[in-house]
């Protein structure tokens, strides 16, 4: 019998053989901008401590989870698979009812780092179902593999955005609403808890700090970030406007935070881009933010193409910004680093 871990190791190779062949010349340099070609609606990056991979969610109906190479810039979709195994949850994911590999629509990442080179890795799953799906991440082969080992089923009603994991073992994730929507916390078992004052319009990407004391949380509705206290009495909460919606956050390797996402003359410029529509006055933006004063630094400003539509996501690879997006981009940008 083939281990599942290789099962999704043998279908990404073929998976990623059809997705390279989107077109050499596509790939070539724009200007001094350069791609990552391959995955199809790149929303999320999560990179995967101590390795040369990261792992990107392509935001689609039927989408994938991709390992891209940061050395050679190449990329293969490593799940789910073409044919699908049953699997039964692992403690303590006891509440999830199954594998379900269909309907897969990943959305927001976020990686717990682990020893001996197994990690956890924790993704929004849209689709069949709301729920926050979990994978080993193995790099102790020449490519890592993912194995599915459970999933944390939303609440009633509740349509995740972004999560991330926190110190003691638990996650907390976004619920994406506008005017309104917060923030949830999962310690295990089948119950969620809604986060006091994280009410916000339209809370979206999420960050924790090491302690676990403050989540930083993406305002796409008030384009700004903010900072709200963990577990603390009173309620502590701060925010800076950085001039855009923001989607997703990810720690910079110098302790501030990357803001990423886009911005136009209205909100409805924003979801027009994204079905499809005029994105002629939409830009992609990241902004760097000092998680302690909340000083800003604008440091990525890119009009939407079709390189880059709509902007979500930024991490740091060296000395590049590395920008994923969604509405059906096909490539990661690598903006040089300021």
């Amino acid at each position: 019998m083939i281990l599942r871990p290789l099962l999704l190791l043998i279908i990404g190779y073929f998976s990623f053989f059809s997705f390279v062949e989107i077109s050499a010349a596509e790939c070539a340099p724009d200007g001094s901008i350069e791609f990552v070609c391959g995955p199809i609606s790149p929303e999320d990056l999560a990179i995967i401590p101590d390795s040369e991979w990261l792992i990107a969610s392509g935001m689609e109906d039927e989408g994938f989870l991709y390992m891209v190479n940061t050395d050679d810039h190449s990329s293969l979709a490593v799940y789910p698979p073409a044919i699908s195994e049953p699997a039964t949850a692992m403690a303590p994911y006891q509440a999830c009812p199954g594998v379900v590999d269909q309907g897969f629509r990943p959305h927001g990442l976020s990686l717990r780092a682990g020893e001996g080179g197994i990690h956890t890795l924790y993704v929004v799953r849209h689709g069949a179902r709301e729920a926050i799906e979990v994978f080993t991440v193995d790099t102790n082969n020449s490519i890592p593999s993912l194995t599915w080992v459970g999933c944390v089923p939303a609440p009633d009603s509740i349509v995740f955005n972004s999560v991330v994991a926190i110190p003691d073992g638990g996650i907390a994730a976004t619920n994406f609403a506008l005017p309104g929507g917060e923030l949830w916390e999962w310690q295990g078992g089948s119950n969620w808890t809604k986060v006091p004052g994280s009410e916000t319009a339209g809370p979206n990407g999420i960050e924790v700090s090491a302690d676990g004391r403050w989540f930083y949380i993406a305002g796409w509705g008030s384009k700004s970030l903010i900072r709200l206290s963990r577990g603390q009495t009173p309620i502590q909460k701060a925010a800076v406007e950085v001039g855009h919606h923001i989607d997703n956050l990810r720690w910079a390797p110098d302790g501030n935070l990357f803001a990423a996402g886009h911005n136009g003359p209205a909100s409805d410029s924003i979801f027009q881009c994204l079905s499809g529509g005029d994105c002629s006055e939409v830009s992609s933006l990241v902004t760097k933010v000092d998680p302690d004063d909340l000083k800003i630094d604008r440091i990525v400003e890119y009009p939407s193409n079709t390189h880059l539509i709509l902007g979500t996501v930024a991490v740091q690879i060296e000395d590049e910004i590395w920008v994923g997006g969604i509405a059906g981009g096909t490539k990661i940008v690598r903006f040089q680093a300021p």
